[in-house]
């Protein structure tokens, strides 16, 4: 019995271009990759996971350089690399059958980013505002 990882992403048309579509074995890692042509003002990439069921959690925050942000999430299971502002990417480590859902990634520039912030600790989460 082989149990896979199913990764869907969410696509849309706003400059902001990603891995598509991933079927991993168990116990491999599943990486993302993500890239956008809006320029360098938006260096800050966030990484989102929406498990079945289950509300939209960001997973990480990347900029270029800098040491990826997790938050409560651990770097035992994810890791995200981020060396220039167009382009990054982002793991599932060891992959299990309950890591199956939508990732993708969003792209900010550091002002909007911070807005987007305090609206999710609010638990108001608003994706055009990350997303312009």
């Amino acid at each position: 019995l082989s149990l896979r990882f199913l990764c869907s992403v969410l696509n849309t048309n706003n400059g902001v271009h990603q891995t598509s579509r991933l079927l991993v074995e168990r116990g491999q890692s599943a990486q993302m990759n993500c890239k956008h042509d809006l320029g360098g003002t938006y260096f800050e990439m966030c990484w989102y996971q929406q498990l079945p069921e289950e509300n939209l959690k960001q997973i990480v925050s990347t900029v270029p350089y800098s040491e990826p942000d997790f938050g409560d999430f651990s770097q035992d299971k994810f890791s995200a690399t981020k060396s220039e502002a167009e382009s990054g990417s982002f793991t599932v480590k060891n992959v299990e059958p309950g890591d199956s859902g939508v990732y993708f990634c969003a792209v900010s520039s550091h002002t909007v980013m911070l807005i987007f912030v305090k609206l999710h600790k609010n638990h108001r989460l608003s994706l055009a505002l990350c997303l312009t």
